[in-house]
């Protein structure tokens, strides 16, 4: 038999929904994987056992008469430790919020609760989702990094400690790590997901994702997290889709792919598996072309630095001043670098954020997607 650790987050769900499975046993089945590799894998913060098991024991005699929160009713999932999670400490991996526990929830934490999930800890983070490393391991070969930020979400899903988890990406601190981890990461659409209740990197930039095992998984995920919340006026108002419903393409895909920066600046096994996917595609019916991208491309990765490391420093102006021998050394340099770039730059860079924005829409006319590589090295 099967493990319940060992199960996709839609299994989880067909199985709790049908009394195959009891969110008690599932939550006692993840307790006992992460016992077995937190040691050595480090990938969480704080882990309330005895709340967890409550609040799974609650929702089975719920379950009993008949009444079911949500459609992840009994599914404990991981959280980055820059959510707020009412009752339970948010640290931000920082050393300045190590005792920080937070009386209300973030909103993608309430809309998860909403649906029946359970908190089941707090994922380990790099210190305010910036460079200094968590302490957590690769989970296919500790020697290596697992990426970041969002470290502890990535291997915990990989490893089966749980079935999905929320991260933050502001550079790529979802996609990375789920790369280099090996399961799926989304990083949906600025705007998508509330920030309301989660710790700020660059406002223009900061983005709530998921990590799952599958496709499908995120889907699921997605569904329940998007939305506009009025406590987060930078979310939209477009209306949110049943993200697992989605209607199959009448036509082959168009792919283009960013050929010539990506060739040149990735490593050549990256590359090389970047080739073995682009004709897995074309043997599934994909069509494929090289993109030529716009002239913005060549400055927007100089523009994201200025403008994260401006906002960044913004954020932690009064922290700083208050705290800065609790700063690790690669976010102290952010913040000393970020105060001393002149308004002007700021200005210039952030409109080449939006020409980039702009030339890529219309890059995008053409196309149904556009491949690159995750990371540029293993």
């Amino acid at each position: 038999m099967t493990p319940p650790y060992r199960l996709t987050l839609a299994e989880m769900i067909r199985q709790i929904s049908c009394k195959k499975l009891s969110p008690v046993a599932l939550a006692e089945s993840l307790l006992k994987r992460i016992d077995a590799l937190e040691p050595s894998l480090q990938a969480w913060v704080t882990i309330d056992r005895q709340k967890v098991l409550e609040e799974a024991r609650r929702c089975e005699r719920e379950m009993a008469r008949g009444r079911i929160r949500g459609p992840l009713h009994g599914i404990p999932l991981g959280v980055k430790d820059i959510f707020y999670t009412a009752g339970m400490r948010t640290t931000a991996g920082s050393k300045i919020f190590a005792d920080f526990i937070p009386s209300f929830d973030s909103t993608a934490v309430g809309r998860l609760k909403r649906a029946g999930a359970l908190v089941l800890g707090k994922t380990a983070t790099t210190e305010f989702a910036h460079a200094d490393p968590a302490p957590t391991r690769n989970p296919w070969n500790p020697e290596h990094t697992p990426g970041g930020s969002s470290s502890g979400s990535a291997a915990g899903v990989a490893t089966g400690m749980c079935p999905g988890a929320l991260g933050s990406q502001t550079g790529g601190s979802v996609l990375r790590p789920a790369a280099y981890c090996g399961v799926v990461g989304l990083k949906p659409t600025y705007g998508r997901i509330s920030r309301y209740g989660v710790f700020p990197f660059s406002w223009s930039l900061d983005h709530i994702g998921v990590f799952t095992r599958t496709v499908s998984d995120a889907a699921i995920l997605l569904t329940v997290l998007a939305g506009y919340d009025p406590q987060d006026p930078t979310t939209t108002r477009e209306p949110v889709s049943d993200y697992t419903r989605a209607p199959k393409p009448s036509r082959p895909p168009l792919i283009g792919v960013i050929q010539d920066c990506y060739r040149k600046n990735s490593a050549a096994q990256v590359w090389k598996n970047t080739q073995e996917a682009l004709a897995r595609l074309k043997k599934a019916g994909a069509r494929v072309e090289k993109v030529k991208m716009p002239a913005s491309f060549a400055v927007v990765h100089d523009a994201h630095r200025i403008v994260m490391r401006t906002e960044g420093a913004s954020f932690h102006e009064s922290l700083y001043e208050k705290n800065a021998d609790l700063y690790r050394p690669k976010l102290r340099e952010l913040v000393e670098i970020g105060r001393l770039i002149p308004g002007v730059h700021y200005l210039n860079a952030y409109r080449i954020k939006r020409e980039f924005r702009r030339d890529l829409d219309r890059v995008m006319e053409r196309y149904d997607f556009l491949l690159t590589p995750s990371t540029s090295s293993p």
